[in-house]
């Protein structure tokens, strides 16, 4: 399993301390640091099941700038979206946790965390 996180955001932290808790096997990745490119959004977003404006932190002052709560949100301005997330990576939502059994969630409840924690667990069976 593999979670994006930003150490900053108290979700994040949560996030992690509960995969401790549950003695969970996952990686670490600082997504602001070592930023996903385009095919692994493209990747994340077909794991989670949403589009790229569902993931998009359009609160932030770069979405603002950016203007993306004006963007279409349809098959048309995809590519745009998932560039706009590559290019800013602080517009992505956190923590997305990658589960073992190829599916994805944004962990921002305790449940979707332990959510992943099972689907990684029960592939591990």
């Amino acid at each position: 399993m593999e979670i994006w996180i930003n150490p900053a955001c108290s979700k994040c932290r949560s996030a992690v301390r509960i995969l401790d808790e549950e003695g969970a096997h996952y990686t670490v990745r600082r997504y602001l640091d070592d930023v996903p490119g385009e095919a692994e959004i493209r990747a994340v977003l077909g794991r989670l099941g949403l589009e790229p404006w569902d993931i998009t932190r359009t609160q932030e002052a770069e979405a603002e700038e950016l203007g993306v709560r004006d963007w279409p949100r349809d098959a048309d301005a995809r590519e745009r979206w998932i560039t706009a997330l590559a290019t800013h990576p602080a517009l992505i939502q956190r923590p997305i946790l990658t589960a073992d059994d190829g599916t994805a969630v944004v962990g921002r409840t305790e449940e979707a965390v332990r959510d992943a924690v099972g689907r990684s667990a029960a592939r591990g069976r």
